[in-house]
């Protein structure tokens, strides 16, 4: 009789390798193709992994242009304008792109764990709840009725209410006022931020019961991540162990347990089916890209050796990553003129010519995303 899994689900006798799962967690990943699911547009890709990093805005483009093959940044940024998904800070205080209809129930499962810790922030900063929530209600008047302001026209709006904005007093009440859900993250106008109200980004909301908005969580975080951990799955929400363990209980039968060696995972049941083969395939991923953000242990795509080149100094900042059969294989960076892009990659593996020539040839797919023409350099 198989044991029972630690989530109290029935157990699958399916037991994977490493390069198996990896194989999957790529396909799940939307980088392979996919046996049930071909999303078409930007909803629906950020529909299906449910919220997609997005802190740093260029990479949360490419992100979504890397899994719409074909489409381009104008293209991409057309469907922003057009609500296909929009920007906030759902979990871990981290902007994610999240489906417009599910930025309110999420802000109130995941968010509010960030917003409980605010009050310690805020006495950092010399700041009180009156203050924020004083100038949420400012941001959210100075919006009504379709306005967007431009992150520097909203601290000019809450300076001219009084309201001190100094140091990083200003970026805490931006992210206090999405937090509450007032505000919201809108499309870049030029190179500059801009906010909105999330009432009129957002108007037909979702409103699950906390029940039913865990098990859409789990499901959605296994079937574009797995197969990987419950430990994973809270790491990537915020959530508590419990609530992360009540969250696949409640997704039931559309996600099974496996082994991954010696370990414990879920992943999504239509996935079982799927080639678990090697695919020598490559790709040109952002920095911040689910890829290594959707997970705490990453181990299966990324060498132990290779931490301090791709996450330099352990503090977040991710950089953009050449992937070569699910592992990272080497990091680049772009420059940007008025005229061209300019890409330099750094082997952390030997490239021989056939290999340079792949990834010359996957960044000429990113040029022709971002409209301009790229000079290559190594």
């Amino acid at each position: 009789m198989l044991a029972a899994t630690t989530d109290g689900r029935r157990p699958v006798d399916v037991r994977l390798t490493g390069p198996e799962a990896l194989a999957l967690r790529m396909t799940s990943l939307l980088l392979r193709p996919h046996p049930t699911t071909r999303p078409d547009d930007v909803a629906e890709v950020v529909e299906w992994f449910g919220a997609m990093q997005a802190q740093d805005a260029a990479s949360g483009m490419w992100s979504l242009g890397v899994r719409l093959p074909g489409r381009t940044l104008a293209d991409v940024q057309a469907a922003l304008e057009r609500r296909e998904a929009l920007r906030t800070w759902p979990m871990r205080g981290t902007v994610h792109l999240v489906p417009p209809r599910d930025a309110r129930w999420m802000l109130a499962v995941t968010g509010v764990r960030a917003l409980a810790g605010a009050a310690a922030r805020r006495a950092v900063l010399g700041l009180t709840e009156a203050e924020a929530d004083r100038a949420a209600d400012v941001l959210g008047a100075a919006l009504a009725g379709g306005g967007r302001l431009t992150r520097a026209q909203c601290l000019a709006t809450l300076a001219a209410a009084g309201i001190d904005t100094a140091g990083q007093r200003g970026y805490h009440l931006l992210w206090y006022a999405s937090q509450r859900g007032v505000t919201c993250i809108a499309p870049h106008v030029g190179a500059e931020q801009t906010f909105a109200l999330l009432d009129e980004w957002a108007p037909d909301p979702h409103r699950p019961e906390r029940d039913e908005a865990l098990g859409i969580l789990a499901l959605r975080y296994f079937r574009s991540h797995g197969p990987t951990t419950r430990q994973d799955f809270a790491g990537w929400t915020g959530l508590t162990a419990a609530d992360a363990r009540r969250g696949i209980a409640v997704a039931g039968d559309a996600l099974a347990t496996v082994r991954v060696d010696d370990t414990e995972a879920v992943v999504d049941a239509a996935l079982l089916d799927a080639p678990r083969g090697p695919v020598d395939d490559l790709h040109v991923l952002p920095g911040f890209d689910e890829y290594l953000l959707g997970f705490k242990d990453r181990t299966l795509m990324l060498d132990p050796a290779d931490r301090q080149a791709v996450i330099p100094g352990g503090n977040g900042v991710f950089q953009s990553t050449v992937v070569r059969a699910g592992r990272v294989v080497g990091t680049w960076k772009r420059t940007l003129s008025k005229t061209r892009a300019t890409v330099t990659v750094h082997p952390l593996v030997p490239f021989d010519g056939g290999l340079r020539t792949r990834v010359e040839a996957a960044l000429d797919g990113y040029a022709r995303f971002l409209g301009r023409p790229v000079r290559h350099s190594w």
